[in-house]
């Protein structure tokens, strides 16, 4: 008989995991949002209960998913009743925080009798809806055996690796790689547009040479196009170079392509636009646009 599961934090992410694990038959017990509308609808969608206080999610679920926002939200669930009776529970904590708050939540799960994982998504709203997400797992062994099943259905390549923490700080890395990458390219498609380049040229010749990246597949289009629409938001980007850049602070190393990024993301944030995808970063690079001049 599958676990019956709870989910805390039904944001984009979190309601198309819920989705996603009704349709592959997993028994949806209960979620919670402080957005308490959002939570209501889904749970009217998946007959479920919307629990007005987070120990009661977790009365009424064996394993509980967290998809919050920072380390303060999930400091705050994890402080303020979800650990209530959770002896035995599961907690699969799939937010991008930092390594050290997965470790306390993982210090604080035990102390009740309870587990916990940390399974990092480096993958956006569609693969959540789809079942095709990349997870990397954090936690002890045993953990990770007992979410699997769940987990696969979520994912399309899942990797163990290693104790609590250490998932956090692979996806820090890949984040920060990422959005340098995402501010490389609006740089190289700003010029290119100030040059007065055929942009749909200018990506395609990028794709056969050395400039290919996957942020040139996801975001080249859409930041010609102005599309901005959010799939990863300027704000978590921010808030993910962030990450990367205590972790290397904390080794004695500087990373001034990382610093100079999350400037771009938080000028972003500045501005008001910290709700786009990061592929609103060329706003600030294209001639002619809002705040190239800011």
């Amino acid at each position: 008989m599958p676990e019956k599961i709870g989910i805390v934090g039904v944001g984009r992410m979190g309601a198309n995991m819920a989705r996603r694990l009704k349709e592959c038959s997993f028994p949806i017990a209960a979620v919670f949002d402080v957005n308490t509308t959002i939570a209501q609808s889904l749970a009217q969608e998946l007959g479920c209960v919307a629990a007005d206080q987070l120990k009661g999610v977790t009365a009424l679920s064996d394993v509980i998913l967290t998809v919050v926002t920072d380390d303060k939200a999930m400091k705050q669930i994890f402080s303020d009743g979800l650990l209530k009776r959770a002896k035995g529970k599961l907690f699969i904590n799939c937010a991008t925080v930092t390594p050290a708050v997965h470790r306390w939540v993982e210090q604080k799960c035990e102390a009740k009798g309870a587990s916990s994982l940390e399974a990092c998504m480096a993958s956006s709203i569609t693969q959540a809806r789809q079942g095709s997400l990349y997870l990397m797992c954090g936690g002890k062994p045993e953990a990770f055996e007992r979410a699997k099943p769940i987990l696969e259905k979520l994912s399309s390549s899942l990797r163990y690796i290693g104790a609590s923490g250490k998932a956090a700080e692979v996806k820090a890395l890949v984040n920060m790689v990422m959005n340098a990458n995402t501010a490389a390219l609006a740089e190289g498609l700003g010029l290119g547009a100030a040059l007065g380049l055929d942009l749909t040229m200018l990506r395609e010749v990028f794709s056969q040479t050395g400039a290919r990246s996957g942020v040139l597949q996801t975001d080249g289009e859409d930041m010609q196009n102005r599309d901005h629409s959010c799939f990863f938001s300027a704000a978590h980007a921010a808030k993910d170079s962030g990450i990367a850049l205590k972790l290397a602070k904390e080794q004695g190393l500087n990373f001034p392509l990382a610093v100079a990024t999350k400037k771009q993301y938080d000028r972003m944030i500045h501005e008001g636009l910290g709700e786009l995808d990061k592929s609103g970063i060329a706003e600030l690079t294209f001639p002619g646009r809002h705040l190239s001049k800011c």
